[in-house]
Order: C-alpha cells, then structure tokens, then sequence
C-alpha cells in the first residue's frame, strides 16, 4: 500500500493504547509500519534494481523482529530518551506485520517467505492507493480533532481517540474481508466459462480503484489473453472484452527472454503478454516486448521489458520501465 495508508495505520495502532503501553510507542508505530519500505533506496541506482529489491527481504516474515529492532534504536537515539527493548520491539513487530498484511492484500504482490521461497504472494483485492481504506482512516483522525476542538470550547476534558481508532481497525478489516468476498466471486465468475470453445489456462480478477464491486476480468487461453471490466451487478459477459492473441514462437523472442533485463524482469512478472515487431533499425531488426496485464493493457502497458535484435538475432540494446500511469 501507499505509505499515507501505513502512516495512519500505524498512527490507529497507537491510539488503541500501544502508545502508553510502551514509551515512545507512537513513534515506533509510525516509523515501523513504514519501515518494510526502506527498500526503495534501490530505487536510486535505477528502476530495474528497484523492481529487484522491493518488497523483499525488508517485506519477508522473518524480517520483521530485525525491522522492529533497528526502528526501536532509531527511536532511541533520535528522542534521547531510553525506550524498553522487549516492549519496543514488540510495539515495533505489530507496525511491521502491519505493512505486510496491507501489501499482502494487493495487485502488486510481497515476497513474505524470503529466503526460503521467493514465490510472490498477493491477494488481488485492493489497489496500492485504495481511496476507501483512506477515507476509513481519514475520518478516524479528523473524527477526534473535531472533538477535541469541541471539547475546548466547552471546557470539558478531550478524549484520546481510542474508540475512533478502534472503529477505524475493524472497519478495516471488515472492508478488507468483503473485498476478498467480492474477489473470490469475480473469479468465480469469470472462471465458470468457456473462452473460443476452450476452459480457461489462467483467470484472474483485478480492483477498480474506486468501486468495489467492479473488477477487470484477465483471461488467458494459452493463446490469447482477454481483458474486460466487469460488475458483479451485471451477469458476466465471457464474450465482452477485447482480446490479443499472443505472438507465434519467434526466436527473437527466446533470445530476448535469455537477456539480465528479461531475466530480472520475469522473476517479478506475474501475468505477461509477449509482444514482437519488426523495426527500421538495425534492418531487418525486431523489437521484443513483454508487459505484465495487471497494471495495464497491451495498449497501454505498464511494467514493461524491451529489447531489440538486429537481423542475426544479436541483441542491439534492451531496457525496463514502468510505462504511464493509468488508473483501471
């Protein structure tokens, strides 16, 4: 998720009563549901390294009492204040799980397992900026400032946010247990169908940044891949969408595919379309590309790895980028 969600995550997590609990828990909260994403410091060296690292190790189940640690120190050296390592730790662990949970839940998928298992795990059910989980945690922190500026005018003693806090949790949870309702249904669905006569190789369901109940169906037949966005108001349509067949085996292809970039990227792709074409240079060149469909379409991707090979199949340049950003 975005990290305006793992702040105000972090900051509800406080407000329970983990922030009197242990000393300088607020800040340990804040910092530690955060903390998984000091990965994007591979970021700065350039996006394919980025794509390599983040959600990683700093995102892996065993690294969290490590994260929680280095966050309790930070807090420690920065306050100048001594902070109980076992309840800091502690405090710091949950803000850690925290941000896993919330990545878990969505499209781009977290590498929780590492370095036992490398396999990407994601539950499709939320976007990384998700404008409901925002307004839930929203109204949790406008909610008591509201109160509290009451309060004071009234002379009466302010609460502390605890019941707003603990509202905004377990609405939460509630929203992110009917988004999983909802998904398991698209999926459902979508996958009770026949595709130009044949059952579907691979169906998956992707959120709608705003409505919950509409989903972009992906559809792979081996042959094609078929997108369309579908409500789960409507009947599903397995004839709607717009579909792109997949290019013929080509050894351009397999030469590409062979090369760091396409390596590094297929290690992260999860759902790619291959696409071929020929270019004016090098003559008698081809440009081999690959998307990943769940953060966009043939016709406008997004995550993409290109190369191009001249005549004899020998590779002329090859590249990553993430490609526009366009909302589903």
């Amino acid at each position: 998720m975005d990290n305006l969600t793992h702040t105000l995550t972090g900051l509800m997590l406080a407000r329970t009563g983990l922030n009197r609990w242990c000393p300088g828990g607020t800040a340990i909260l804040l910092l530690s549901a955060n903390a998984p994403d000091i990965d994007v410091v591979a970021g700065w060296k350039d996006s394919l390294t980025y794509l390599d690292h983040h959600r990683g190790y700093t995102h892996a189940l065993i690294a969290a009492p490590l994260m929680a640690a280095l966050v309790v120190l930070v807090v420690r050296l920065a306050g100048r204040k001594p902070v109980p390592w076992i309840k800091g730790i502690a405090a710091g662990c949950i803000g850690v799980l925290s941000h896993l949970l919330l990545d878990w839940t969505n499209t781009y998928g977290i590498r929780l397992l590492l370095p036992f298992s490398d396999r990407w795990l994601r539950l499709d059910i939320t976007n990384v900026v998700d404008i409901w989980i925002w307004a839930i945690l929203a109204m949790a922190v406008a909610g008591p400032m509201l109160s509290k500026l009451v309060s004071s005018e009234m002379g009466a003693k302010s609460g502390t946010g605890r019941g707003a806090a603990i509202t905004a949790l377990v609405l939460l949870f509630v929203y992110e247990a009917g988004r999983f309702t909802l998904h398991a249904r698209a999926v459902a669905s979508i996958d009770a169908h026949l595709y130009q006569g044949h059952a579907p190789r691979k169906v998956e369901a992707y959120p709608h940044f705003a409505n919950p109940l509409t989903w972009t169906a992906m559809v792979d037949t081996g042959e094609a891949v078929i997108l369309q966005r579908t409500s789960l108001l409507n009947a599903y349509d397995p004839t709607g969408g717009k579909t792109w067949y997949q290019p013929e085996p080509h050894p351009a292809i397999e030469k590409a595919r062979a090369t760091a970039t396409f390596r590094r990227y297929l290690n992260f792709a999860q759902t790619v379309y291959w696409r071929s074409t020929p270019v004016d240079k090098p003559e008698g060149g081809v440009r081999v590309e690959a998307c990943d469909l769940r953060f966009g379409d043939p016709d406008a991707p997004r995550f993409i790895a290109s190369a191009v090979l001249d005549r004899a199949l020998k590779v002329a340049g090859e590249k990553y980028s993430f490609g526009p950003l366009r909302p589903r």
